[in-house]
């Protein structure tokens, strides 16, 4: 077995630096929506989704790839959300094992609430003091991860 390539200084500031950035960022998000909405980050994904839908109509196999979550989750959280109202389960007139998911009114009351709310937060925790040139590089960034994540979960095994 190799020896493993450990960080160097630099790279462990980095990747720390990262790590603490976005559990801070998460939680001070996850206790903000909570507090001004009563959403969870997890329920204002699904809304916002639902909401930028044609209808406030999406596939649950099309939302779950938006969201990036597992089946079972996903069928978890809307289970929940269901509960609340703020979502209904239809079956697919074409796919008697495909489902659509819909935003409720209540659902769409409360995503139309917090999302002018949770825009404020984002701006103030993070948009607002990047120069142009720091939102281009964290935009780069988040592409290049996102691609190589994507080339690495298409490698078997």
């Amino acid at each position: 077995m190799d020896e493993p390539q450990w960080l160097d200084d630099r790279e462990q500031r980095a990747w720390r630096g990262l790590m603490k950035l976005q559990a801070g960022l998460l939680e001070y998000i996850e206790r903000q929506l909570r507090t001004q909405s009563g959403l969870s980050t997890a329920d204002y994904q699904v809304l916002a989704h639902l909401s930028e839908a044609p209808d406030g109509r999406l596939r649950s196999f099309a939302l779950r790839e938006a969201l990036q979550w597992e089946k079972s989750r996903l069928s978890q959280h809307l289970t929940r959300m269901q509960n609340r109202n703020l979502i209904r389960r239809e079956r697919c007139p074409t796919d008697q094992r495909g489902a659509i998911v819909v935003i409720t009114a209540q659902g769409r009351t409360l995503i139309e609430k917090a999302a002018p709310l949770h825009l404020a937060d984002v701006r103030k925790v993070l948009i607002d003091h990047m120069t142009p040139e720091q939102m281009d590089l964290l935009s780069e960034l988040s592409a290049q991860v996102e691609a190589r994540l994507a080339e690495i979960n298409q490698q078997p095994g």
